[in-house]
């Protein structure tokens, strides 16, 4: 059965998409997903992704329209469904420039699923829904 250790690898996982993002490094934040991963962020007003080469692609063009960007992530709750498979949210404030000058603030709930792979736990889907009205104009990923 899952323990302590389970728990603070799922934890990991959304801090290392987190800090990809946040370095401008795709590859680090999709190391983060299951290859048939699903990121969802329709509700605040961004797209729906399938797949790691779209979520991937997607992270590529954050990493390139972003002058600057932060995440923090917090409020961790994990229940574990059973040995290899858990769900969870996590709350996210996320604030930056484009490197048109535009400024982006979000502050959302995530509603993950997670999944066991041969690498460790990963993300297999994330629903992004917005807690305050996000502010997203100007961002063109």
């Amino acid at each position: 059965m899952p323990d302590a250790n389970d728990r603070a690898e799922i934890v990991q996982a959304t801090y290392l998409y987190a800090r990809g993002l946040d370095r401008q490094d795709p590859k680090e934040a999709i190391s983060a997903y299951t290859d048939d991963a699903v990121w969802d962020a329709s509700a605040v007003g961004l797209q729906r992704f399938e797949g790691r080469a779209e979520v991937l692609a997607f992270f590529e063009r954050d990493a390139a329209s972003m002058a600057e960007q932060f995440h923090i992530m917090t409020n961790h709750v994990v229940e574990f469904d059973d040995a290899d498979h858990a769900h969870g949210t996590n709350y996210v404030f996320s604030e930056g420039r484009t490197t048109s000058g535009a400024s982006i603030k979000a502050i959302a709930l995530n509603v993950d699923t997670y999944r066991r792979t041969a690498d460790g736990w990963k993300i297999a889907s994330r629903v992004i829904s917005p807690l305050t009205t996000p502010q997203m104009e100007g961002f063109e990923a």
